[in-house]
């Protein structure tokens, strides 16, 4: 979060002697499965983090409570039913890319229930989904075991984890498996290791076929780009300025709006080269902590780079946030954990965006979210390839502007933004998952098309 990498590299390697003696020795892993996502680790390090941290929640739930042992039936009568689980049914990226979606479901078929455990802030986006909801519960005075009796007591056909292994998760439901079938969906992009979760929610770009070893979970592969996103975004119409925002009147602007902690010195490097080749431009930051900003300007002088030429963005309300983007010329992705919710804010905004396509879910999410709006050209090989485009293309104002303007007609036409496209597709998945089930059968990848 801080961007202090002195000793990286060898707290790096400690770090994973540490995990490994750890698991080898059968103890819970002092790193958690989140934390492994955005280091330089390979997806099958991720996926033993991730079943060691399954294990450990089902332990410390048999020490509070004794298996509920509901008595699920393959057969069903009326809509299906689809309960969304989450804690962040409020102003919060997760719903700024879901509001629309449960509106959308068709009720003919579907039935929806959210169940939230977060709380209450009283904004549009908490009011919208409940209210496009069948059902929408508020479930956070209940206890782990009275949240799952009372999915287990609705009758939920699938339901949907909108958190995995984040910050306030409540995996410990999910263990007491009170739906027949449960889903990895959204939020937590990766394997979370369990034997309680029977699907994960990807495309061919962050779940290709060939991954599924790195997955407990049985592969769901939708046919554009995994991520909902919602298509009713508005952008505030009041005017920016880069003056505003600390920026430079004239040269040209990177910027990555990414949180800090996803930024490592492998990829910082290849943004410095960039700025030495591009006179006059600067890379415009996101940070929310101080340290992080002195940190990473010390870090550009270390590689002849001013620190000046590093400017830091805080915290806006959405509105404003969409807005800011275009101030800037071309977004720059991380790398092993690149632009999610705010890659696609970007390119709602017209911002385009350059990714480098590496192996883990995380580290190919700009990829998938290129491919869905028509422009793959933005996506690179290696990091080489990724500095010669950035540069390329700050030196190319007429073949940046192309892209621009592509982006601005993709944009209403492509896969990317049309949420109803998305849900017929999502649902499409629920009702294959159902089948499989209904039918008798232990769940198998599933590959949806259009």
């Amino acid at each position: 979060m801080t961007c202090n990498w002195e000793t990286r590299e060898a707290d790096l390697i400690q770090l994973w002697q540490l995990t490994e003696n750890q698991l080898q020795e059968g103890k819970s892993t002092a790193v958690t499965p989140f934390d492994s996502l955005y280091k330089p680790w390979s997806a099958s390090q991720q996926l033993k983090v991730a079943c060691n941290y399954a294990q450990e929640v089902k332990r410390q739930l048999a020490l509070v409570t004794k298996p509920l042992n509901f008595n699920h039936s393959r057969t069903r009568s009326g809509r299906l039913k689809i309960g969304y689980l989450c804690h962040d049914f409020r102003n919060h990226p997760t719903s700024h890319l879901m509001q629309s979606v449960f509106g959308l479901h068709d009720r003919n078929n579907f039935e929806i229930i959210a169940y939230s455990y977060g709380p209450d802030d009283g904004s549009e986006y908490r009011r919208r989904i409940a209210n496009d909801c069948d059902h929408f519960y508020d479930i956070a005075t209940l206890s782990i075991t009275e949240s799952a009796q009372r999915i287990f007591d609705d009758g939920v056909h699938i339901l949907v984890d909108l958190m995995g292994y984040i910050d306030k998760a409540r995996t410990q439901i999910l263990a007491l498996k009170p739906a027949p079938i449960q889903v990895n969906y959204l939020v937590y992009p990766g394997t979370m290791g369990a034997d309680f979760i029977d699907y994960i929610i990807g495309d061919a770009i962050v779940t290709p076929p060939e991954s599924a070893d790195n997955f407990t979970e049985k592969l769901v592969i939708l046919p554009d780009s995994y991520q909902a996103n919602d298509y009713q975004q508005i952008i505030s119409s009041k005017p920016v300025t880069r003056s505003q925002y600390g920026l430079p009147e004239s040269g040209f602007v990177f910027c990555c709006f990414n949180h800090t902690y996803k930024i490592e010195p492998q990829i910082f490097t290849v943004w410095m080269e960039i700025l030495a080749n591009v006179p006059g431009s600067v890379l415009w930051l996101f940070s929310r902590v101080a340290e992080a900003e002195a940190n990473l300007r010390r870090e550009a002088q270390a590689r002849g780079i001013e620190g000046d030429r590093l400017i830091f963005a805080h915290l806006q309300p959405k509105l404003e946030h969409l807005a800011q983007h275009q101030l800037a010329d071309l977004f720059l992705d991380t790398l092993y954990y690149n632009a999610h919710t705010t890659g696609s804010d970007a390119l709602w905004a017209g911002l385009p965006i350059i990714t480098c396509l590496e192996e883990t879910f995380p580290s190919r999410v700009g990829a998938s979210l290129l491919t869905a709006i028509g422009l793959p050209e933005l996506i690179t090989k290696n990091l080489e390839e990724y500095k010669n485009l950035a540069i390329n293309l700050a030196k190319s104002p007429d073949k940046l502007h192309e892209i621009k303007q592509k982006l601005a007609q993709n944009r209403l036409t492509y896969p990317l933004f049309d949420t109803l496209r998305f849900t017929r597709n999502l649902e499409k998945a629920y009702r294959t998952m159902w089948d499989i089930y209904a039918a008798g059968k232990s769940p198998e990848m599933i590959r949806i098309a259009n």
